[in-house]
């Protein structure tokens, strides 16, 4: 059976991994786009990611200032939990709190109109949790501490039907350019297509937990992330918006079925510290 207690300690686990070290993933791509770079600011800058990421390794600190909005997805298999669905959500909240003060984590959730810092990263639904039942013999549980130098930059159209795959690119790359530097390059871009108009931010959000370099399961979506990715790293915004080869690691499409009269877009945009970090818990 599995526990609060559990969940608590596996989600301050994974907060600790999440913010202190990258995906190898993630670091691999890094590495790739210096050793590809001819630029020599943006050598410099990615030689400075680098240097950081090791940094917080070897001093066992956060990588960067900001440790995120407080995102969890869960994926409940056949297992069963002490309380049900309250144990998980305690242990998650009890969770976040203790990563805060133990890792530490910046204490950034406040009232969205008074401002006022709720000091534990605990708040009015937050943390975000994602619940989806999956056919599986455990709990997954997958954080992802959301910095907003790169969230206050995600961008939402309402598409007609007939703008199609054009549109979709058109949109993406307008998102991106109107970013320019602000979400610290390289990006990761998440593209949610389809659904409605929150559901397609969210799918956004989800494609970023799929591992830079792994294509869509689907070649003609997998053609469109390749093909996005193109076009974004030919605008020459490079590492930090200085000018560079690589503008973004990764171009991630997630899609569902939507209505006739429309064509969701969802453009989330993650900063070069793509964090997440993924656990499972079993009886």
């Amino acid at each position: 059976m599995i526990r609060q207690e559990m969940v608590e300690e596996e989600i301050c686990r994974l907060f600790k991994e999440a913010v202190i070290k990258l995906p190898e993933d993630v670091k691999k791509a890094l590495k790739n786009a210096y050793d590809r770079e001819d630029d020599e600011t943006a050598l410099l800058n990615l030689k400075a990611i680098l240097d950081n990421i090791k940094a917080a390794e070897d001093m066992d600190i956060p990588l960067c200032q900001d440790t995120g909005l407080p995102i969890i997805f869960v994926k409940k298999g056949n297992v069963e939990v002490e309380n049900q669905n309250d144990d998980i959500i305690n242990g998650i909240l009890n969770g976040v709190e203790k990563a805060t003060g133990e890792i530490p984590l910046r204490t950034n959730v406040v009232d969205p109109l008074t401002r006022s810092n709720t000091g534990n990263n605990i708040g009015r639904f937050i943390p975000q949790i994602d619940i989806e039942l999956v056919n599986t013999d455990s709990l997954e549980i997958t954080v992802f501490p959301k910095g907003f130098g790169s969230e206050n930059n995600n961008a939402l159209k309402m598409a007609l039907p007939g703008e199609g795959e054009e549109g979709i690119k058109d949109f993406v790359l307008e998102t991106v350019l109107n970013a320019g530097g602000k979400p610290c390059p390289p990006i990761v871009v998440g593209v949610g297509i389809g659904g409605s108009s929150d559901m397609a931010l969210k799918l956004g959000k989800k494609a970023l937990l799929r591992p830079v370099g792994v294509n869509h399961p689907e070649e003609r979506i997998a053609q469109l992330e390749k093909d996005i990715l193109k076009m974004v790293n030919s605008t020459g915004i490079g590492p930090m918006g200085m000018g560079g080869k690589t503008t973004a690691l990764d171009v991630k499409i997630e899609y569902a079925d939507t209505h006739t009269a429309g064509l969701p877009i969802g453009v989330c945009i993650q900063c070069w510290a793509a964090r997440r970090a993924t656990g499972f818990l079993k009886p």
